[in-house]
This record gives structure tokens, C-alpha cells and sequence, in this order.
């Protein structure tokens, strides 16, 4: 590295953040209870020619491969950084999350195709069975989203099981209702039409899912985090007059990385300074991987320093 320079990655001591061991127990318990409950539900629906719950099953079917997903992606996040994969593989949590969002609104599109269809040319629903698997449904789903509650307001993978879990417990109380009113009315398109608004409510959480896990695949600020508001407060560090090269990325769906040059002219700071900023940077911003680079000489032109420069 030139003379002047030096390069820090801020050891601070604040740990990455993984899997709780909750989460750890929570994904195949999710899985074999919502893959059995998938079987059943697309037995009963054929048996009860009922769209609300083979819609739902379709839409559990694709929750159940997002799990999957964000499982492997788990688990993948653990290995240790390579010679050719120097972060790891933690980026794969993002690429499960975004697959996640994905798969729920190809099954979303499922379900509006089916219920259409059937509100054109209705069959009679088999009332009685359909209420019966849907609160079996709300059992299982309900079940599966509490194994994820702890985890919603961190991991995105686990916030996305969550939010698909909650969201099949609304559909199957949904299905409840809809089949309560066939029951009492005999108007068999009541069921296809409670299918297409239970999907219609549940996109716009799903939408959004998909919005942030894309930025995160295209290496976008994370959500919660203000860039300016990171620029600001390196600026405020004692002896700095300028920054440049500042980046914040996702490492992952739980790790935020950060890299920036510093401009301190004068005498050099004492030997905590960086490990100093680093705490601040993971304390104030929750971002626990930075990488600072101090520039001494301000009238030296660093070749990253223009904005247009990456």
C-alpha cells in the first residue's frame, strides 16, 4: 500500500449475526409441516372441488420450496471465506429471500388464473370438507409463522417465512369464511371469489419483499440505513476534511459492509481510532463489516476520489 495510506477493516469485536438456534429447528420443522399439509390440502380440494383450497395449496406448495431455499441459504452462510469466495457464501441468503418473494408471486399468479376460471364455470363446493382442512390450515400455518415470530425483525429470510406463514393463516381463515357462506347460500362462486381477493391482499406485503430483496441482490443500501446520515458523521470525525469511495453494501440478509477513504491531514491519530469509528459505525448504523482507508496528504489526488468513480 503507497506510503500515507492506511487501511483498516475496524476489528471492533461486534459479531456477525447468524441463525439463532431457534431458527435453526424452526426451518425443517416448517418445512415437513407444511409439505404434509400441502398432500392434504390438494387431496381434500379435489375431493371438495374447491379452488379456494387447491389455490392454497399451490400458494403453501411455493412457501414450502421458499423455505427450502432460505434453508440451504442458511446453511450455506456458515462456510468459512475461500481463496475464490473470500466473503463466504453469505450472499446466498439474499439470492434465497429474493427466489422466496419470486416463487410467492408466480403462485399468486396461479391462483388468480384458477379463480377466474372457476368464477366463469362453477362447480359445486363440498362445503363441510372445505371448512375442515382450512382450520387444519390455520392450525399449521399459524403454527409455523410462531416458529419465525422471533426472527421477523432481523433475518429477511426469516421475516419472509414469517410474513408467508401469516400470510396462509389469513388465506385459510379466508377459505373458512368462504365456504361458510357456500354453505349458507349454495353460491358456489363465492369460493373462487374469496381466492382472488385473499390473493389480491396478500401481493402488496409480497411486492414489497421482492422490491428489498432485489436491492440487495443489486448491492443497494440496506433498508433502515441512511447514507447521508453515514457521510455526515465520518465527516464529523475529528481531523477529517474530506471522504470518497464510500460504499454500503449487503453482505448478506443480516451483515452490512461499508468501505470509505478518509481525508486526515497532520499528525497521524492514536492506534484506536479506526477500531473506534468501526464501534460507532456498527453502534449508530448497525453496520458490522467496515473497511477504512486514511488518506494523509489531501493534495495528493486519490485515483476513487470523483463521485462517478466505483
Amino acid at each position: 500500500m503507497p506510503a500515507g495510506h492506511h487501511h483498516d477493516h475496524g476489528d471492533h469485536g461486534h459479531g456477525h449475526a447468524h441463525a439463532t438456534p431457534g431458527l435453526n429447528r424452526a426451518f425443517p420443522i416448517g418445512v415437513a409441516l407444511n409439505a404434509g399439509f400441502v398432500l392434504f390440502e390438494v387431496v381434500g380440494g379435489v375431493f371438495a372441488h374447491s379452488t379456494a383450497l387447491l389455490a392454497d395449496a399451490g400458494h403453501n406448495l411455493g412457501d414450502v420450496l421458499g423455505l427450502v431455499g432460505a434453508w440451504l441459504a442458511m446453511m450455506l452462510a456458515r462456510r468459512l471465506p475461500s481463496a475464490r469466495y473470500t466473503y463466504g457464501l453469505r450472499s446466498g441468503t439474499i439470492m434465497a429471500s429474493l427466489a422466496n418473494a419470486a416463487i410467492l408471486l408466480i403462485s399468486i399468479g396461479a391462483i388468480l388464473v384458477e379463480a377466474l376460471r372457476r368464477l366463469l364455470l362453477p362447480v359445486p363446493v363440498v362445503a363441510d370438507a372445505v371448512i375442515v382442512v382450512a382450520l387444519i390450515g390455520i392450525a399449521v400455518n399459524g403454527g409455523t409463522a410462531l416458529l419465525f415470530a422471533a426472527g421477523r425483525k432481523g433475518e429477511l429470510n426469516a421475516r419472509s417465512a414469517f410474513q408467508h406463514m401469516a400470510a396462509d393463516t389469513l388465506i385459510s381463515a379466508g377459505v373458512v369464511v368462504a365456504a361458510i357462506a357456500v354453505r349458507l347460500t349454495g353460491w358456489n362462486r363465492i369460493d373462487p371469489a374469496a381466492s382472488i381477493v385473499v390473493a389480491l391482499a396478500i401481493t402488496w406485503g409480497t411486492w414489497r419483499l421482492f422490491r428489498e430483496s432485489l436491492g440487495m441482490m443489486l448491492d443497494a443500501v440496506p433498508p433502515g440505513i441512511e447514507p447521508e446520515a453515514v457521510r455526515a458523521y465520518l465527516l464529523s470525525l475529528p481531523g477529517v476534511v474530506a471522504i470518497h469511495d464510500l460504499h454500503i453494501w449487503p453482505m448478506s440478509t443480516t451483515e452490512t459492509a461499508l468501505t470509505c477513504h478518509l481525508v486526515i491531514p497532520g499528525e497521524p491519530h492514536g492506534p484506536d481510532f479506526l477500531v473506534e469509528v468501526a464501534h460507532e459505525l456498527a453502534e449508530r448504523f448497525d453496520i458490522d463489516h467496515p473497511t477504512l482507508q486514511v488518506e494523509r496528504h489531501a493534495e495528493t489526488r486519490c485515483l476513487l476520489a470523483p463521485e462517478e468513480v466505483v
